[in-house]
C-alpha cells in the first residue's frame, strides 16, 4: 500500500544563501509511504492498523523548522525520522520542493527526492 501526502505547503528558511535562511521561502513536502497495512485497518476499520498521517505531517513540520543549507539534507532528516516512528512503513519517498528560488530563472520550484529504506536506511 502507499499512502501519498501530496504538497505540504510549509513556510520555512533553507538555502545555501544566508538571506535565504533569514527571510525564509514556502516549500513543498510529498511523500509516499510504502507500508504493509494490517487486518485492523483493512478489515476493522481501526487507524492502528496504518499510519496516522495527520502525525506525519506533524513530525515534517518539525523537521522542516530546523534551518538546513540544503533541501537534500532537509528530505533525509524527514525521512529517517519518518522511519523511526513509524514501524509500519519500510520504504518512504520524500520531494522536497523550494518554490521561486532565488537562481535568476523563472521557474516554479527546484526539488530534491530521496526514496529511503528501512532495511538500512539507505538512500536511493
Amino acid at each position: 500500500m502507499i499512502i501519498t501526502i501530496d504538497r505540504l505547503k510549509v513556510f520555512a528558511h533553507h538555502g545555501v544563501l544566508e538571506q535565504e535562511r533569514r527571510v525564509g521561502n514556502t516549500f513543498e513536502v510529498t511523500l509516499r509511504l510504502y507500508l504493509t497495512p494490517g487486518r485492523e485497518a483493512l478489515e476493522g476499520d481501526s487507524l492502528s492498523g496504518t499510519v496516522n498521517y495527520a502525525d506525519v505531517i506533524a513530525l515534517v513540520k518539525e523537521e522542516m523548522a530546523i534551518p538546513s543549507e540544503l533541501i537534500e539534507h532537509v528530505a533525509w532528516r524527514i525521512g529517517r525520522r519518518i522511519l523511526d516512528t513509524q514501524p509500519l512503513v519500510d520504504e518512504v519517498e520524500v520531494a522536497v520542493a523550494k518554490l521561486c528560488p532565488p537562481c535568476g530563472a523563472e521557474l516554479a520550484g527546484v526539488s530534491a527526492t530521496l526514496f529511503v529504506k528501512r532495511r538500512q536506511q539507505s538512500i536511493h
